[in-house]
């Protein structure tokens, strides 16, 4: 098989869809590689990296489409390169279709085979290909409302840890899976006031059992929200629905009722988000204020590390790319049910039943587009 590999194209993104190590494991089984120029440069790789690894460097991402049978990105596809996207051509990278009317239209009228990383799941129910980014979403979460909280960003300059003899930040997350779970770890980590919510008792008890007596778990109604978040310096929302829009959890009241210059940051944007008051915002102009409360929703959080990310990802991402290029994405999807779970477009068709339900397609299972093609 063909795999192309572009330039991410989004605002500030400087992952790239597979490192040289995942293009010579390609190589290594008979596959051709086509890779765009300066793709790697954003994690320190160069086209001369890409080409030891037994891949073609191309000029041109219409070059890359044109050759290609799989595409392999990191990012949702922006919509000129939807248009670059054919019928007989596999897409596999993240979607986040549901909070994206377009890119779902634009998919759906390319006739594309489009594969999400992120409603790909495992054994245990989890979701493999995107836990990599969540832990790096998650970590960066504190990491970014730190600094959002220094009064020279518009924070309400509160140092998380505190010092001796002053309190430290009360640090709230909504959501105690991958992304909350590490935004924990770092807050904690900090010496932040740390308190997670979540609907799952068995999860809660999970994490009193982490770390104990360093942190409060709190089962998640919007009692607790309506009490917690105003009095909270810094709240993450880590809120996920597979495949479909995050909940609002956090109202417009809830954010008028906060503390003027505490901080919000929406790991959950790139499903919509999980606070009445976000929207999308990008690396280049990451923060915005509502109601003097400073929110950070960046959709490609994980993009500000690029290296860190692509390295984590393409471990994550590379069985699946071998199984889809050796087999071919019908008899890898059907030999695999898991993998199966991640067609979200196939020939005009969508194949996800939370994308469907949330913004009005037909829906047509995995299976039956299986039968189909």
């Amino acid at each position: 098989m063909k795999v192309g590999v572009p330039k991410e194209v989004k605002t500030l993104e400087f992952r790239v869809g597979m490192t040289p190590a995942g293009v010579r494991e390609l190589v290594h089984d008979g596959h051709e590689v086509v890779v765009e120029t300066n793709a790697g440069m954003g994690i320190g790789m160069t086209d001369s990296d890409y080409e030891k690894a037994g891949a073609s460097v191309v000029g041109t991402p219409q070059e890359v489409f044109a050759a290609a049978d799989m595409i392999i990105k990191v990012k949702e596809p922006q919509l000129n390169e939807c248009a670059m996207l054919r019928d007989d051509q596999v897409l596999f990278t993240y979607l986040h279709l549901a909070a994206d009317p377009a890119q779902t239209e634009a998919l759906v009228k390319s006739g594309t085979t489009a594969i999400a990383y992120e409603t790909v799941t495992a054994d245990d129910g989890s979701l493999p290909l995107l836990t990599p980014m969540s832990e790096v979403a998650g970590r960066l979460s504190i990491q970014a409302g730190a600094y959002a909280l220094q009064k020279a960003n518009g924070g309400r300059g509160v140092l998380l840890g505190g010092v001796p003899g002053v309190q430290p930040g009360k640090v709230v997350i909504i959501g105690g899976g991958v992304s909350g779970t590490n935004a924990a770890d770092m807050a904690i980590g900090l010496g932040a006031d740390v308190t997670i919510l979540d609907r799952s008792l068995p999860r809660l008890r999970e994490l009193d059992d982490i770390w104990g007596g360093r942190i409060h778990t709190v089962y998640s109604t919007k009692h607790a929200i309506d009490d917690l978040v105003p009095e909270a310096d810094l709240v993450v929302g880590a809120v996920l629905v597979a495949g479909a829009a995050a909940p609002k959890l956090v109202s417009a009241q809830n954010v008028r009722d906060m503390h003027s210059g505490a901080v919000l940051v929406d790991i959950s944007i790139d499903q919509g988000g999980c606070f009445e008051t976000s929207r999308p915002t990008t690396h280049a102009e990451p923060t915005y204020v509502v109601d003097d409360v400073v929110h950070y929703c960046v959709t490609n959080m994980p993009g500000a590390v690029p290296r860190t990310s692509t390295f984590a990802l393409t471990n994550a991402t590379l069985p699946f790319v071998k199984a889809l290029a050796g087999l071919g994405w019908r008899d890898a999807l059907i030999q695999d049910p898991h993998l199966a779970n991640g067609l979200n477009v196939h020939a005009g068709h969508v194949n996800h039943e939370a994308v469907a339900h949330d913004l009005g397609y037909e829906y047509l299972s995995a299976d039956d587009a299986l039968k189909a093609a």
